[in-house]
């Protein structure tokens, strides 16, 4: 699908604040609002726009502890992979998993609320999975930069 400069721009806006009405977002293209309205159900249609979310403050459901764990699997084989997919997925402490290159297979983005309630996941759902060879745990001390936003 091509996007033109007015789809980009509608984008943008819809990243920074989804909540937006047509009538605002119509005002700030200057657009109709059926002309904005047809354009959001067509990123939707064509799966540009996928979802729409609400960003919650971690701190105030306490699971800001973030850990980013990298797993190697013992081996490499579609057996061990789907395995390890399949229960991670069960896993709700895991918000991403990506299968990577390097030195490790997965990188997991772990949220939890303290270093307590990590040594507990690992010890009794992480290791539990079968074929996971090592994990290495890195602990975020600052959030530097986040955003869900991909700039167009």
């Amino acid at each position: 699908m091509h996007l033109d400069a007015t789809d980009k721009k509608l984008i943008n806006l819809l990243q920074n604040d989804s909540k937006q009405t047509t009538k605002q977002l119509s005002l700030q293209l200057n657009l109709s609002v059926t002309a904005i309205y047809e354009r959001i159900k067509k990123l939707e249609n064509q799966k540009v726009i996928n979802k729409y979310v609400a960003i919650i403050n971690k701190h105030k459901i306490e699971k800001s502890f973030l850990v980013f764990c990298h797993v190697k699997l013992i081996q490499h084989s579609k057996e061990y992979v789907t395995t390890f997919e399949r229960e991670i997925l069960k896993l709700e402490e895991v918000s991403e998993c990506f299968h990577v290159s390097g030195d490790y297979d997965y990188i997991l983005k772990i949220y939890v609320k303290d270093m307590d309630e990590y040594r507990g996941f690992m010890v009794t759902k992480l290791t539990a999975i079968k074929h996971i060879g090592s994990t290495h745990s890195t602990f975020a001390i600052e959030q530097v930069k986040n955003t869900t936003a991909i700039n167009l």
